[in-house]
């Protein structure tokens, strides 16, 4: 018997706790650390920061993956953002320094970091949807809703683009395992 292919989060029905108007986003956030997790179980480490064609690094992709929900939460709740989150703004990308990465330590961090923002989407009462916030030091006008929806729309797009990127590098070597 072939064995039945998983549903997509979107189509799993209501993720508990989060109300209604905030189901699309945390429907896409449960996607995308399910794609993370099953395609990069087995990436090779020494491909993480390689650059295809000029292409953005998988562990490029997988910082900005946990520190775009991070920063864009953030902003949700009305708060700017620490020292500590700028300097990982500011380091994204880059292998260098004492830090050792490691692929299944980055997926961790994605993975943690979508398990707060869907415990932040659970506490978001939805009468503060259309509640205006600022972004970054100008200040950008935004609302709760916008930066929560973008926070989930961004998240699929580099999504996206990481497991292209770590299809290309596994097809330059290792076969992919999924």
């Amino acid at each position: 018997m072939a064995q039945a292919k998983k549903l997509e989060a979107w189509l799993s029905g209501p993720v508990e706790g989060v109300p209604p108007l905030l189901q699309p986003v945390a429907h896409a956030l449960l996607q995308a650390r399910e794609e993370v997790q099953a395609y990069l179980s087995n990436f090779p480490e020494e491909m993480l920061w390689e650059r295809p064609a000029g292409l953005a690094s998988v562990g490029f992709h997988l910082q900005h993956l946990k520190g775009v929900l991070d920063r864009l939460f953030t902003y949700a709740q009305g708060q700017q953002l620490s020292e500590e989150q700028l300097g990982q703004l500011y380091a994204e990308g880059k292998p260098e320094g004492n830090k050792v990465y490691v692929v299944a330590d980055l997926v961790k961090e994605f993975s943690q970091q979508v398990e707060k923002a869907l415990q932040q989407l659970k506490a978001t009462d939805e009468r503060t949807l259309t509640e205006t916030r600022g972004v970054g030091r100008a200040n950008i006008p935004s609302t709760v809703l916008g930066l929560l929806f973008h926070a989930a729309e961004h998240t699929m797009r580099h999504v996206g683009q990481l497991l292209v990127t770590a299809r290309m590098l596994q097809a330059k070597g290792v076969q992919p395992n999924v």
